[in-house]
């Protein structure tokens, strides 16, 4: 599966509450998520228009490490389609 290209962070937030991730804080351009899904785990994600593949790569295996998932199930959950 290809990594979307034109994912904004703030979507990438909302998508990521079927994680179990929300919202705990805002500060400048970047977004601190907080789970507590599979123990307390926290990521930040930078509230740009587009998301740098790169670092959507870094967050998606950083999501799949925490919830021992492989990074293309991550990935299906979050985008729908393979």
């Amino acid at each position: 599966m290809k990594l979307p290209s034109d994912i904004s962070g703030e979507r990438l937030a909302e998508l990521l509450a079927v994680f179990g991730y929300r919202k705990t804080r805002q500060s400048g351009s970047h977004i601190r998520l907080t789970t507590t899904d599979f123990g307390e785990h926290h990521i930040t994600i930078p509230s740009h228009s587009a998301v740098k593949l790169g670092t959507l790569n870094s967050i998606i295996r950083d999501v799949a490490a925490h919830s021992k998932a492989t990074r293309e199930e991550v990935m299906e959950k979050l985008f729908g389609k393979k």
